[in-house]
């Protein structure tokens, strides 16, 4: 079996996961932990039985990949330094904190031929697996990510914490240029935008309607598309999948009956999955899943979306 040796840059919340997902795969050889907070780099690198480092570019040269979960400030840093080296790499989302950092990023990653992916993990959710086989033509979709406060996550705004999920699975499914988008949006427990809703029309006359909120009471992450032959409602909290299509027959007259198909999904490790995925690049040469490419759309749209909250609140600083 092919082994790549790999480091995992930053041991906070999403980072120290990372660290134990290498350490389980059978294809991976975790070399390093790394965190300018020490006491957290040898936490996690003793539970997963490898060194603790605190300055990364100690590994530059010295391991095949990485995964790089620092805040997102320090993405670009890093994630060019590794790049630029010749060391594949999944960063964690959003990309990085500007549009020019991304190009730069891709750019790189493409002159040194370097796999590079960037670490949307709903695209890995058991329950939209599902729907690779599913002929999707949407005229209409509806997202809603709700999530209680927690201060850890306040780096970014709600857009480019919790939405840009959304979004980078609606520009996947849809496959059409943005052709407008309204957006609104408020701070409520944070300096930054802390709840926001956008409207975006699509070139193809699709229509998504995305709400994202880090204050709500509940958690919630649903997406619900309409096209002319069926109704799909996905759970992605609960690895739900809903499919309802018009049927042969009448419900009533002159009405189609509807025939609805139900499934419940065992709550897969989607981040095993991710990281299983971005090794079998490097080692099979298969296209990764979610490239840095759509990373960066993905970015530019949840900018977009930023940007146009801000206008209408000027108080909102991130």
């Amino acid at each position: 079996m092919p082994m790549t040796s790999c480091a995992v840059i930053g041991a906070g919340y999403l980072g120290k996961f990372h660290a134990q997902k290498y350490a389980a795969l059978p294809n991976a050889e975790l070399r390093a932990v790394v965190d300018v907070d020490r006491q957290a780099a040898q936490s996690s690198a003793s539970e997963c039985g490898c060194p603790a480092l605190a300055d990364y570019r100690e590994l530059l040269g010295e391991v095949d990949a990485v995964s790089i979960a620092v805040p997102t400030v320090h993405h670009f840093e890093v994630a060019r330094d590794f790049l630029s080296r010749g060391t594949h790499v999944l960063l964690e989302k959003p990309m990085t904190s500007t549009l020019d950092e991304a190009r730069e990023l891709n750019r790189i990653a493409r002159e040194q031929d370097v796999v590079f992916q960037i670490g949307h993990l709903e695209r890995f959710n058991s329950a939209f697996l599902d729907l690779a086989d599913v002929d999707l033509a949407p005229l209409f979709i509806e997202c809603h990510r709700l999530a209680p406060f927690k201060p850890r996550a306040t780096d970014v705004n709600v857009v480019l914490d919790l939405m840009i999920h959304d979004i980078d699975l609606i520009l996947g499914i849809v496959g059409s240029p943005v052709k407008s988008l309204a957006a609104s949006g408020t701070p409520v427990l944070s300096k930054g935008i802390d709840i926001a809703n956008a409207r975006l029309e699509f070139e193809n006359g699709c229509v998504a309607n995305v709400t994202s909120s880090r204050v709500s009471m509940k958690s919630e992450r649903k997406m619900r598309m309409f096209q002319s032959d069926a109704y799909i409602s996905i759970d992605f909290q609960n690895s739900g999948l809903a499919i309802h299509r018009i049927g042969d027959k009448e419900m009533f007259p002159g009405v189609p009956e509807i025939l609805r198909e139900e499934s419940t999904f065992e709550k897969n490790d989607a981040l095993k999955a991710e990281i299983a995925a971005f090794l079998e690049s490097i080692q099979q040469g298969v296209p990764v899943v979610v490239s840095g490419e759509d990373g960066e759309r993905a970015l530019e749209t949840a900018i977009r979306i930023t940007d146009m909250v801000q206008a209408n609140y000027p108080g909102s600083n991130q």
